[in-house]
């Protein structure tokens, strides 16, 4: 099969220097960028089932900016008011700065790691004392409770967001020669806008093993799976495998 054009399951990069526009140059195929999935915030009276009292709580997980959003969204529309002393423990530092749109940044209630959540989970163990609300989507990582739960943390995982299939109806599927997803929901919002999807010649990319799997699960052919030793990003991944192919 000999590769084209390609449609990448994310937004458009911002930085014009991303890596998909050298692969798509260096190798003259046509690069589209559309995301198969989004995020939608829950309203109140959804949330309040989940009989969540955040003032209960001495201190916030955030592992990215959707969840920085929707719980200061969430708590205007509940009209909480969080307390100055409320402690924020954050995945990453951008993520700590990200919450000056919210809160005054004050070192003695921000903490951050450096983009891992293990790394974070260190970082509280330092701080056994607190009550740890997490906001999350409905669909999230499964080494988030497995990892607090490991350093007998006391914590409350919340549903703040969910995360659900993008409306994908003016998308010509079948004039991409190669489809690039990063996590099972992705799969799962390609099925269902596509129900009569075959895929023949079509090659499909996977970033991470369960995303990879949510692909054979689907009855689906895996063409190419990132990432490896050899190839540690989906861009150089596809680099290759678009060299390859168009070799032949």
């Amino acid at each position: 099969m000999k590769i084209n054009k390609i449609l990448v399951s994310q937004p458009t990069p911002t930085d014009p220097k991303s890596p998909y526009y050298e692969v798509a140059s260096s190798n003259n195929v046509t690069i589209d960028f559309r995301s198969f999935i989004q995020v939608e915030g829950l309203d109140a009276k959804t949330f309040r089932k989940q009989r969540i009292d955040i003032l209960s709580y001495s201190a916030i997980v955030f592992t990215s900016k959707f969840a920085v959003d929707h719980f200061f969204r969430l708590c205007t529309e509940l009209r909480v008011a969080v307390p100055e002393m409320m402690k924020y423990f954050c995945i990453s530092e951008s993520i700590a700065v990200y919450l000056q749109k919210y809160t005054v940044y004050r070192k003695r209630k921000i903490f951050h790691a450096a983009g891992k959540f293990a790394e974070l989970v260190d970082i509280m163990k330092k701080h056994k004392e607190e009550n740890y609300l997490v906001p999350l989507s409905d669909v999230h990582k499964e080494e988030i409770p497995l990892l607090l739960d490991k350093a007998k943390l006391t914590y409350k995982i919340a549903t703040f967001y969910c995360t659900v299939s993008s409306d994908l109806h003016d998308v010509d599927i079948k004039q991409y020669d190669l489809l690039v997803f990063f996590s099972p929901q992705g799969i799962a919002s390609l099925r269902e806008n596509f129900p009569d999807f075959e895929q023949n010649d079509t090659a499909i990319a996977a970033f991470g093993p369960v995303t990879g799997k949510a692909v054979t699960d689907a009855g689906l052919r895996l063409d190419l799976q990132a990432p490896t030793p050899e190839c540690p990003s989906m861009t150089m991944a596809i680099d290759n495998f678009v060299k390859r192919q168009n070799k032949k």
